[in-house]
């Protein structure tokens, strides 16, 4: 004897209400255009008292290295490249925060890991 398996007391919705489930596709789009926004935001930032600028987007690609040519010494290159190191990192760490800032309105009060 075949039996259909026995629902909860909501349906197939797994108890959901449709006012629940239409806020979280609601969240869900923001969350997309939110991280959207992000992939499209830029960042600059700079070491060496400025010497060395760089831009990264919010898809931590490079997009530009700007270098005064006064800090260019032949004998002492890896100057310039621990300016690069710490311009970039600076850069990614800026992304960060710009990102937590972002998301935080959607994960206020929620405790989901991977979210917070």
């Amino acid at each position: 004897m075949f039996r259909q398996p026995k629902r909860g007391p909501k349906g197939a919705g797994g108890g959901m209400s449709p006012d629940v489930l239409r806020r979280a596709q609601e969240l869900q789009a923001q969350i997309a255009q939110a991280q959207g926004e992000l992939k499209e935001a830029t960042v600059e930032a700079s070491a060496g008292g400025g010497a060395l600028t760089v831009e990264m987007t919010g898809a931590h690609k490079l997009k530009a290295v700007r270098v005064d040519p006064e800090i260019l010494d032949p004998d002492d290159p890896e100057m310039v490249q621990d300016l690069i190191i710490a311009a970039v990192n600076d850069a990614v760490d800026k992304l960060a925060a710009k990102q937590a800032d972002r998301m935080a309105g959607f994960t206020d009060g929620l405790s989901l890991p991977g979210l917070t």
